[in-house]
Parts: structure tokens; C-alpha cells; sequence
């Protein structure tokens, strides 16, 4: 078994690579390694999931190794992953399990382990969770040990009147449609529009267990799109299955993704002087136009290794207060310690009702070089010695020196899929989508 944790928990395919047994492993082990942390003997932690079908056979199976090692269990149902990031807080529990898939279709599932603080466990404490479950240690055999589990059906409650009272301007004239992708968020997203009292429509609210992220939310962005320009919305809003994400869709039908949304959001921070050290927080992947907007507009641009949690990691130990991802995890320090789509399709919501602008004038401020993105298909194996084959590290060199410094070349390991991820920006989309197949193909013929 190689390693488990990936940049965003345990995920795979139920009953192949995310089986009953090891979620019952990961419980325990995670008892066992956060006892040992906190030094203490009995811990609470709470517990939620997407609307993903199998999300029942794991609460229960994850729970069993909690229980087990003499913990407890509140359960808050279905709710989305930055929801139990600030429940864990405000309940003062010891800890945190997310299951879910984030963007995943419905065959995956995953666990997400959270600290006492709402932030996913360190690499450090994962790396001991792993050493529990690989060397296959045993529960604990006393009965009279056990924990208890018990359900918390209003939590959904404490979550939304947080969100509601983030917005400190009138977004009625706003006119609004939300993706919530059959996901995480389909009830929490209707309660906080509704009690902000805006003007707006839900989409692929209606999870079935299977249908999560099926063609919708920010993964799926087109039919989005289309409503946008057909219903003449002024803003559309897209999350994920776990409603971490968020990308947006302006009154012209363009896309608005996190790199944009870092921009807005930095420049009214700026202004407002309140963007601490004059720094955004972005990662490897940050478009190269992005890059130039922080340079034009004198802000600090500091780069982490692809993950909301690395992007995390940088702006506590920094003390910055934005950061993020441009697949639309975008952290807002001073209001959670997680990527939260709701809080920020409400912060830019926000911002254009304060500015009395529309997203297409705000998002006016970045032009985004053109990027290609292309998944390599590689076997387990083969991702794991990426980094070892010179050859392709070679390759990788040579076409940047074509680029003559007129673009750059990003490849990487995925971390939750056996995908090499290659992506190029650049000028001309012609040459860089022609040199991005061709690595992929080299890549795919030499690791599968």
C-alpha cells in the first residue's frame, strides 16, 4: 500500500480504493495520533459529508473507528466541508472529519481530516496516521472504552447565519443564479440568498446521491454560462460538490475564475488597506497574467505547491489574509481558515454593491494569458517516479527554451487522481496547445 493521504485527504473510488475497512482504520488512527497531540484521553469531533451515495456506509464506518478508541462523534449531516471547518471552532470540538469527494463524480468518495481549528491535518500528523494503519495496529478491545455518536440537525442553522453576516451591503438589485452542483450546498446556498433577501435562482439543487457534479458547478461551468447570457443574470455562481470552490460567470458570459477573484478581492483590500503585507498568496499554477497584476499594481505575489492547505500553511505563518487557488479555493483569512465558495461569491457580491460595479468592470483589471491544461493518463506506479525520469525533466527544458521567456511550462503530479498534470501559458494558443499534446503523449507512452 503506498501512501494514503493525498493534498486533500483520502479519496478514490468506493469499495476499490475507499473501503469501509480503511475508513474505519483512518477513524481510529486519527484518535489515536490526535490523543497523543493534544495529550488528551477522550475527544469529540464532528462529522459531515456531501450528498454523495455512499456518504451513509462511511459515517458509519468511520465512526465505528472513532467510537472504538473511546471518542465521540457529532454528526451535522450534510454540509459543506468549510461549514465543518467553522463548526469545529465554534462548538469547540477536538476535531473534524469531511466525507467527500469535493469535485469528483459520484463513484469517488473521500475523508477530509480537520484539527481543533477547522485546518486539515499537518503532513506530519497524516504521515502518523499512515504509520498506524500500514503497520495494521488493533482498536481497542474494551467495550466499557467505547464513544458515542450523536446527531446535531440544526448546525446547518449556525453556518448560514455566520455567512449572512459577512455581507455588509444590499445585493437585492443584483441579479443572481447559483450552481450548486446537486452538492454540498444545495440547501445552505438556498437559506443564505433567501435571508439576505436577494434576487436569485438555484440550479442542480436537487442531489439524488448520484448526480453530484454530473454536468454542473464549477467543474462544469458551461450551462452556467448559457443561463448567464439567456436570463440576462448579472452574476452567476458555480461551487463544487463540497462547495470549497467557486467560479463565477460575469453579466457577458466570461468566465471569472479564482485568479480573477484574488484580484478583485486584493485590490478592494488594498484600498481599504487592510491586505497585510501588501502580499496575495497564489500557487505554481497561478496564470502568469495574474502574476503581472500583482507587479502592476505594487502587491506581493508569494507562490506555494498546488493545495488550498499549502496556500494555507504560508499565509499563518506570513500573517496575510488572502490567498488562493485558481481552481476557485479562495481563502479569506480574517473570516475562515478554509477555502469557502459561499463566503466568497458573498465577499464579491459584496464589492459590487459597495463599488456599484458589474463583475465584468471589476474583473477588467487582469488580463489572463491563454493556458492549457491536459491530464496525462499514468499508472500508479508511474506517478510516483515521475520526478526520477530525467528524460522527461529534459524534455520539459528543452521546449521552455523555445518559449524564448514568452510563456512557461508547469508539470506535476496530481494530488488525489494518477494523472501528471502539464500546463502551459503563453501568447500564442497555437503553439503552446501543440507542445502540451506532445508531452502529455511522451509522458503517457513512457509512466503507464
Amino acid at each position: 500500500m503506498g501512501k494514503l493521504f493525498g493534498t486533500d485527504g483520502v479519496r478514490g473510488i468506493v469499495n476499490k480504493d475507499l473501503t469501509c475497512d480503511l475508513a474505519l482504520k483512518i477513524g481510529a488512527s486519527v484518535v489515536k495520533t490526535l490523543k497523543k497531540e493534544l495529550k488528551k484521553d477522550k475527544l469529540v469531533f464532528l462529522m459531515g459529508s456531501d450528498t454523495r451515495i455512499s456518504k451513509d456506509m462511511f459515517t458509519m464506518a468511520l465512526s465505528s473507528g472513532v467510537l472504538s478508541e473511546g471518542s465521540s462523534i457529532i454528526n451535522v449531516g450534510v454540509l459543506p466541508t468549510p461549514a465543518i471547518s467553522y463548526l469545529v471552532q465554534k462548538y469547540h470540538a477536538d476535531g473534524a472529519f469531511v466525507i467527500s469527494a469535493s469535485h469528483n463524480p459520484s463513484e469517488y468518495n473521500g475523508i477530509k481530516v480537520l484539527d481543533k481549528d477547522g485546518i486539515k491535518l499537518s503532513d506530519e500528523l497524516e504521515n502518523t496516521c499512515e504509520e498506524y494503519i500500514l503497520n495494521d495496529f488493533k482498536t481497542n478491545p474494551n467495550i466499557n472504552e467505547c464513544g458515542s455518536f450523536i446527531n446535531k440537525e440544526d448546525a446547518i442553522d449556525d453556518y448560514v447565519d455566520y455567512l449572512v453576516s459577512t455581507i455588509k451591503n444590499d445585493i437585492s438589485s443584483i441579479k443572481i443564479i447559483i450552481d450548486t452542483a446537486n452538492g454540498a450546498a444545495s440547501e445552505t446556498a438556498d437559506k443564505v440568498f433567501k435571508k439576505l433577501k436577494a434576487n436569485y435562482k438555484i440550479i442542480n439543487n436537487k442531489p439524488d446521491g448520484l448526480n453530484i457534479n454530473k454536468e454542473a458547478g464549477s467543474t462544469h461551468i458551461e450551462g452556467l454560462k448559457e443561463k448567464v447570457i439567456s436570463g440576462k443574470y448579472d452574476l452567476g455562481i458555480a461551487y463544487d460538490g463540497d462547495a470549497d470552490r467557486c467560479i463565477l460567470v460575469d453579466e457577458l458570459g466570461s468566465i471569472i475564475d479564482g485568479d480573477y477573484i484574488l484580484a478583485i478581492a486584493g485590490l478592494e483590500l488594498k484600498k481599504e488597506k487592510k491586505l497585510t503585507n501588501g502580499t496575495i498568496v497564489g500557487t505554481i499554477m497561478s496564470n502568469l497574467g495574474f502574476i503581472k497584476f500583482c507587479e502592476e499594481n505594487d502587491i506581493n505575489f508569494a507562490s506555494t505547491a498546488v493545495g488550498d492547505k499549502y496556500v494555507l500553511r504560508e499565509m499563518i505563518q506570513k500573517n496575510y489574509i488572502l490567498g488562493g487557488e485558481q481552481s476557485g479555493h479562495i481563502i479569506f483569512k480574517e473570516l475562515a481558515n478554509t477555502g469557502d465558495g459561499e463566503l466568497t461569491s458573498l465577499q464579491i457580491l459584496n464589492i459590487m454593491s459597495k463599488n456599484k460595479k458589474k463583475l465584468s468592470e471589476l474583473a477588467s483589471v487582469m488580463k489572463k494569458y491563454p493556458q492549457v491544461l491536459i491530464n496525462a493518463n499514468v499508472s500508479k506506479e508511474g506517478k510516483e517516479i515521475f520526478r526520477q525520469r530525467e528524460d522527461i525533466q529534459e524534455l520539459i527544458n528543452q521546449y521552455e527554451q523555445k518559449m524564448h521567456g514568452d510563456g512557461r511550462i508547469v508539470v506535476r503530479p496530481s494530488g488525489t487522481e494518477n494523472y501528471i498534470r502539464v500546463m502551459l501559458e503563453g501568447e500564442n494558443i497555437k503553439q503552446i496547445t501543440k507542445v502540451c499534446k506532445e508531452l502529455v503523449a511522451y509522458i503517457e507512452k513512457e509512466l503507464k
